[in-house]
């Protein structure tokens, strides 16, 4: 029979009124955001009374969780980068030379002299002067060899060592590339991800796409330029020893130098080590500060393998130019007037306070390990997101009233009763995707327009079978109550098979088609709930109130 424990009618009603809560910030859309925006200048020690003002714009007893909106929405800026992965086998053969360089001497007596020969970026070719002894200085550099650390290398070694000759060439392994290309693509997604997280910007969307490319969709950013200000300098800071002073990036560098521009004094080039001893890798932190002439600088400090590496060299190196290079230009290159225990220091030159700032985040976030290239560049201006706004409103009004009016005009006083289920049903996808962080994109939005759809077929199944078994003469309790039984099965079916499809599309898909899966999963689970439990609550609590002798639905 009719029959609902007071336990069930309070958890239903609590439900419901917990996802109507959840949802109502996003009734005040603009001033929950205000006061979120003023919530986190505050929190990050910023004061004054406009944040105050702003801060006062919701109550703080109240839940301020919002439905993001997705680029399609707001307006921002997308982005596609592709990842030059080849950029990280020159440094790794650039780095490698000091240690090759330094076990070959070791051995100088039997294999002679070392030089390095001019080579493909990808290669190291070391010559030695006694050609009979090739062999034994080629078994000295193959024990460099590292396991390459991935699933599919297992088993190989990081470099390849052949001889050409009375020539030494050092290669990558094919398995350390691939290991390598997929460590430069993860470490660059990681980045991108912390700088953007650093400006603040709003649930940007940062995936991989493919081998070697990034997506990036920020909404809220003014221009796709702006964005590629935020993520394209590569900050790649490095610490090198000084050769000489060059007067023209025309002059001859040596093999193992390069010649590299002062950032500060213009015409001036410096010659210094290709191989780094300290990089920006090894740095733990990096934050705006000023000088002891007070002038913006950027005070840094290493990681313990850094720190050793840098104190070593000062103490071995004193008297001696230490270049401070940031992406190919020497910032500065004071002279080492002691030892520097302790892996801190900073960095000097011509800098703002707003560039010290920047060049700050940019290197606490990291240096990017490759250079990146933009090969997608797109601009959607919030006016577009507007229109996207305003026809996702107009579609789901236009489903959500002729809905309603439908199964008003079809069953009654039963179809009112699921038409203030669907509207319940609609306020808790709304609260979900405030209480999970969702981004709500036009596809979306076509996935509530969706669900507004489906959400009665429950109810219809529900109707139609109490309208079979009042016309078999049952009387209207066990009219409705078999109505339900009969059609829990068919509804169970139906919505399991269609939240596999959500499911399967969220797994497999990405981007707009994932916001799709979510809008369109959230909202199946939510109108199982409602026609199942709410719609069957208001029938059984009319039916209390009434007991009617006979129904029409």
């Amino acid at each position: 029979m009719l029959q609902i424990d007071l336990w069930k009618r309070v958890l239903i009603w609590g439900l419901c009124a917990l996802g109507l809560f959840l949802a109502l910030p996003n009734a005040f859309y603009t001033r929950v955001e205000t006061h979120n925006d003023a919530v986190t200048l505050i929190e990050e020690g910023q004061t004054g009374a406009h944040l105050d003002a702003q801060e006062a714009m919701w109550p703080s007893y109240l839940p301020r969780a919002l439905v993001n909106l997705g680029l399609d929405l707001r307006g921002g800026a997308h982005l596609l980068a592709e990842v030059q992965v080849a950029d990280v086998y020159e440094a790794r053969m650039k780095g490698m030379w000091p240690e090759v360089r330094n076990l070959l001497r070791e051995q100088r007596a039997t294999i002679g002299t070392i030089r390095r020969q001019p080579s493909a970026v990808d290669e190291l070719r070391v010559k030695i002067s006694k050609p009979e002894a090739i062999q034994e200085a080629a078994q000295i550099i193959r024990g460099m060899a590292q396991p390459v650390v991935s699933l599919t290398g297992a088993g190989s070694n990081d470099i390849e060592v052949s001889v050409d000759g009375d020539v030494i060439v050092i290669n990558l392994s094919e398995a350390e590339k691939l290991a390598t290309d997929e460590r430069t693509v993860r470490q660059s997604l990681e980045i991108i991800r912390r700088r953007i997280d650093e400006v603040g910007t709003r649930e940007p969307t940062i995936q991989r796409q493919g081998s070697d490319r990034i997506l990036i969709q920020v909404p809220g950013v003014g221009s796709a330029s702006e964005l590629k200000d935020i993520i394209g300098t590569t900050a790649q800071l490095t610490f090198n020893p000084v050769v000489g002073r060059a007067s023209s990036a025309e002059a001859s560098a040596g093999i193992g130098n390069e010649i590299l521009p002062s950032l500060d004094e213009e015409g001036v080039f410096y010659t210094v080590e290709s191989a780094a001893v300290v990089t920006g890798e090894e740095l733990v932190d990096a934050q705006p500060s000023f000088d002891q002439n007070g002038r913006p600088a950027v005070s840094f400090r290493f990681n313990p393998s850094g720190a050793r590496k840098f104190g070593d060299y000062t103490a071995e190196n004193i008297g001696s130019p230490f270049a401070i290079v940031l992406d190919n230009e020497v910032i500065s290159a004071p002279v080492i007037q002691s030892h520097i225990p302790g892996g801190s220091g900073i960095i000097t030159g011509r800098f703002s306070v707003e560039e010290s700032t920047n060049l700050a985040v940019l290197l606490r976030a990291g240096a990017l390990p490759a250079k990146l290239t933009f090969v997608e560049e797109r601009t959607i201006g919030p006016e577009l997101g507007q229109d996207s706004i305003d026809a996702g409103k107009i579609a789901c009004i236009v489903a959500f009233g002729a809905v309603l009016v439908f199964m008003f005009l079809s069953y009654g006083t039963f179809g009112l009763f699921a038409n203030i289920a669907l509207i319940i049903n609609v306020g808790l996808i709304f609260g979900l995707l405030s209480l999970i962080g969702a981004t709500l994109t036009l596809p979306g939005i076509a996935g509530i327009v969706l669900t507004i759809g489906m959400a009665v077929d429950a109810n219809v199944l529900v109707f139609e079978r109490i309208r079979e078994e009042l016309k078999s003469g049952k009387g209207p309790a066990r009219a409705i109550s078999l109505g339900y039984e009969k059609a829990l099965s068919a509804i169970v079916d139906a919505n399991i098979t269609t939240f596999l499809t959500a499911v399967i599309l969220f797994a497999m898909g990405s981007g707009p088609v994932r916001g799709f899966a979510i809008t369109l999963g959230l909202g199946i689970l939510t109108s199982v709930f409602t026609a199942i439990y709410v719609t069957r609550l208001m029938i059984v609590i009319w039916f209390d109130k009434r007991r009617p002798k006979k129904i029409e639905v």
